[in-house]
């Protein structure tokens, strides 16, 4: 299925590609396949005008391959605003990365200093959602 199919079967959705390499992308798409990721986050800097979609409770959005064809549909069932550093254990093992808040930390920490810097106050777009679609079973 292409992306212009997807979204004619999904009006008002988004599209979003997770992570920042084919490599992380495949990995957190396997994640999501198989239940252990239900959560994700972005620098609150990185959406809005010229930039991310914010995500909006209730709205399903269409995860994508690293080549921009269609992987997933997620709906979105919670948003927060939340600084780095006050982000809890209970996202952090939703998100499906780690075994431990500290490691989700060093892995955050990592992937912000590569994509626009990292500051422990800075402000994430936290994000819960659950998995409605699978266009690799189709």
């Amino acid at each position: 299925m292409t992306l212009d199919e997807a979204l004619a079967q999904y009006p008002g959705a988004e599209s979003f590609t997770f992570g920042d390499s084919k490599a992380l992308c495949d990995d957190l798409l396997a994640l999501v396949r198989a239940g252990q990721k239900t959560a994700t986050c972005g620098a609150l800097r990185d959406f809005g005008p010229g930039g991310d979609a914010m995500p909006v409770v209730g709205r399903q959005d269409i995860a994508l391959e690293w080549d921009g064809a269609p992987a997933l549909i997620i709906e979105t069932i919670d948003v927060s605003i939340t600084r780095f550093c006050d982000v809890t254990a209970d996202f952090a093992l939703a998100e499906g990365e780690n075994d431990s808040l500290d490691g989700w930390r060093s892995d955050h920490q990592t992937y912000f200093e590569r994509n626009g810097g990292f500051d422990a106050q800075m402000e994430l777009v936290c994000e819960r959602f659950r998995l409605i679609r699978d266009f690799a079973d189709d």
